[in-house]
C-alpha cells in the first residue's frame, strides 16, 4: 500500500528485514510500538540522527529515547543502574516505560540533547521487538510526527504527517496504549516521573516502595514535556463536563466550528457548528483513541476542541497531561 509519497508496508518478516537494512544504511523507518508509532534511526549513526531531527523539525537540545531489544543491553550504554531502576525494569520491561539513567561515552550527544543522561526503553510490541532484533543495535525513536504535533497511533497518520521525510513505514495496525511511555528519572536521588503514561504512579510506587518526587529544576529534560506539545491545529480547551454545552454554544455563536471530544458529549446538542466526537467511556479506551479524535477534529476543519478531563488517577493522569500540553500556549 502507498499513502502520499511514503512507502507503507505491512510489517511481515520481509518488510522488517528491509526496514533493518534501511536503518543500517542510515535511513529512517517508522514502526509501531505499544504506545505510539516511532520514527527510528540508528542511534549510533551521527548522520542518521541528524536526518531524524531534521525530519521531525526537532530542536537539537530535545533528547530522544533509545530503544533496545532486551533489558540485558542496558548496561552497554549507562554508567550505573541504581536499585530502583533494576526493580522497575524487572516489573515493567518490556513495556511502555522509559528509564532515564546516567549515560556512558558510547551514547551520542545527539540522542541526549547534550545531557549526561539517556532515556532507555525496551518495547513489548512484537513488531518493534522484531525490528530491534533484526537490526541488532539501539534505535533512537521519538514519536513519528512533526515536533510538537499530535502523535500517530496508526500508519495512515504517519504517512499523512511525515510524507516523504521517512523512507519506510511499517504498518502494524493501531497502537495498543495510544499514549507515549511513562518516563521515570532514576539517574540520581529519589525517582521522579518526568512524563506520566500507562505505567502509573500508583504502580511505580508499589514496586519501588519509596516516595516519588515531582520533577525539579534539576531534573533532566525529557521528551514531550514542553508547555505546548501534542497539539492539533485546532485550539484545545479543557472544560468541566457540566459546562461543555454552554461553552460550545458560546464558540459556535461567534462563528467558530467546535468539536466536543470524548465523554460528556451526550450533554451537547450537535448542530452545524458543533460536532460531537464520542470517545470510549473508560480511561484506557479514551487514551487509546485520544490522538485519533484530535486528528479527526482537524480533518473536519474545527477551530476549537472542547474536552472534559478525566479524574487525576491511573492513566487519567497521563490523559490530562497530554490535554494540558495540547491546550498550552503556542509560539
Amino acid at each position: 500500500m502507498t499513502l502520499g509519497v511514503s512507502r507503507v508496508l505491512s510489517a511481515d518478516a520481509a518488510a522488517i528485514r528491509e526496514a533493518a537494512a534501511i536503518l543500517r544504511r542510515g535511513g529512517l523507518v517508522a514502526f509501531p510500538t505499544e504506545t505510539v508509532y516511532g520514527l527510528g534511526a540508528d542511534a549510533e549513526n551521527e548522520e542518521a540522527l541528524t536526518a531524524l531531527f531534521a525530519a521531525k523539525g526537532r530542536p537539537a537540545d530535545h533528547p530522544v529515547i533509545m530503544h533496545l531489544a532486551d533489558v540485558g543491553l542496558v548496561e552497554n550504554f549507562v554508567t550505573d543502574v541504581p536499585p530502583a531502576a533494576r526493580k522497575l525494569a524487572a516489573a515493567f520491561w518490556p513495556g511502555p516505560m522509559t528509564l532515564v539513567l546516567r549515560r556512558n561515552k558510547r551514547v551520542s550527544d545527539r540522542v541526549t540533547g547534550g545531557l549526561e543522561t539517556v532515556g532507555l526503553r525496551v518495547p513489548v510490541h512484537s513488531i518493534a521487538h522484531a525490528l530491534l532484533v533484526e537490526f541488532g543495535g539501539p534505535i533512537a525513536a521519538p514519536s513519528a510526527n512533526r515536533f510538537g504535533r499530535v502523535s500517530c497511533t496508526c500508519a495512515e497518520h504517519v504517512a499523512s504527517e511525515l510524507d516523504e521525510r521517512v523512507d519506510l513505514i511499517l504498518d502494524g495496525g493501531p497502537c495498543d496504549v495510544g499514549l507515549e511511555s511513562t518516563i521515570i528519572d532514576v539517574s540520581s536521588g529519589q525517582p521522579a516521573i518526568l512524563r506520566p503514561g500507562a505505567i502509573t504512579q500508583e504502580q511505580i510506587a508499589a514496586v519501588i516502595r519509596e516516595a516519588l518526587q515531582p520533577p525539579s529544576a534539576e531534573s533532566p529534560r525529557a521528551p514531550g514535556t514542553l508547555a505546548s506539545h501534542y497539539a492539533p491545529q485546532a485550539h484545545v480547551e479543557l472544560v468541566e463536563e457540566p459546562l461543555l454545552a454552554s461553552r460550545a454554544k458560546e464558540y459556535a455563536s461567534s462563528g467558530k466550528k467546535v468539536a466536543v471530544l470524548g465523554r460528556g458529549t451526550a450533554r451537547v446538542a450537535a448542530c452545524d457548528n458543533i460536532i460531537c466526537l464520542d470517545g470510549p467511556p473508560d480511561d484506557e479506551g479514551l487514551a487509546h483513541e485520544l490522538y485519533a479524535l484530535l486528528r479527526r477534529a482537524d480533518e473536519l476543519g474545527c477551530d476549537v476542541v472542547l474536552v472534559a478531563p478525566p479524574e487525576q488517577q491511573g492513566i487519567g493522569t497521563a490523559i490530562i497531561d497530554r490535554l494540558r500540553r495540547a491546550a498550552g500556549p503556542r509560539g
